[in-house]
């Protein structure tokens, strides 16, 4: 929780576009150090200029989020500049889809470097670093948000690799929560998980490093990122909206911030399917002809 955010200091991961450049205008706007984040340098570079020119302090790096040595580098330099942060948004994220026999283990290294282990690399480094704060002041306030998805709750079909590296995101900030109330009451976290939302992930394949091997498209990945386009770019709730409701959860130590609370309904029908050891449910049940246009576009 974090009640007074001006001069507090603000680190966000992703922060060149979507919910990582909206969440720095508001910090800016509420008068927070900011420390942009990004492995896009043009974003990057664009994103620090807007935020400069509000008067606020900023610090701006270009960092894969999957390196430990990226990150750890970014921590110390945080720590130098500003001390221990406030709010911590590991929130850089890229998507991937296609049946998930299909996805090259360089898929999975790449979708699980960015989305799983950047929030790991966050709260290994920033957390103690945040607990210390706690400890040598009594009135310092901390935050850690990281970015699921509607997909660490759902599993939907034709999606594996992101679904998997999402539950994970979903799964460490529940046990961070725990943790952290255990051992401090200053200090405290928050999962963000988005449904549709106009953002860049569904163009994440631009930052895909040229290092990892490139394979021709399957037909899955095709309809599934046909399937993507589509869905983000027509969702109703903007980045903006999203950013606000990440503000609002700090402030009153909210931990599950939903996009689509409507989506909710698919989650206890597999909640409870999971408890009456039922098999997963039909993810389609509610609109059953995007399930066949699906199945018959696979079986073409």
């Amino acid at each position: 929780m974090i009640r007074n955010f001006e001069n507090k200091t603000a680190v966000l991961t992703g922060g060149g576009s979507g919910f990582g450049l909206e969440c720095a205008r508001i910090a800016a706007r509420l008068k927070m150090n900011v420390v942009l984040v990004d492995v896009q340098q043009d974003a990057l570079d664009k994103a620090e200029a807007e935020i400069k020119a509000t008067g606020v302090k900023v610090f701006a790096k270009r960092v894969d989020v999957s390196s430990a040595e990226q990150m750890e580098v970014l921590a110390n330099d945080v720590q130098a500049q500003f001390g221990a942060p406030h709010f911590v948004f590991n929130n850089a994220g890229v998507g991937s889809g296609g049946l998930v026999w299909e996805n090259t283990v360089a898929d999975w290294q790449w979708v699980l470097g960015v989305n799983v282990w950047g929030v790991v690399h966050g709260v290994r480094l920033f957390t103690p670093m945040m607990l210390d704060a706690a400890k040598k002041d009594p009135s310092y306030e901390g935050h850690i948000v990281n970015t699921a998805s509607m997909a660490g709750l759902l599993t939907a079909p034709n999606m594996g690799v992101y679904n998997v590296s999402k539950h994970a995101v979903v799964a460490l900030t529940e046990t961070l929560y725990q943790d952290l109330k255990l051992v401090s009451d200053q200090v405290s976290a928050s999962v963000l998980c988005p449904y549709f939302v106009p953002t860049g992930i569904s163009q994440s394949h631009r930052n895909r490093p040229a290092e990892l091997p490139h394979q021709k498209a399957t037909k899955s990945q095709l309809i599934g990122q046909a399937m993507s386009d589509k869905a983000v770019s027509s969702g109703k709730v903007s980045a903006a909206q999203m950013a606000e409701m990440v503000f609002e959860a700090i402030a009153n130590d909210q931990f599950y911030i939903y996009s689509h609370p409507q989506a909710l309904g698919n989650v206890q029908t597999r909640m409870e399917a999971i408890v009456q050891q039922q098999n997963p449910p039909n993810p389609f049940a509610a609109r059953p002809d995007i399930g066949e246009k699906l199945k018959a576009e696979l079986r073409s």
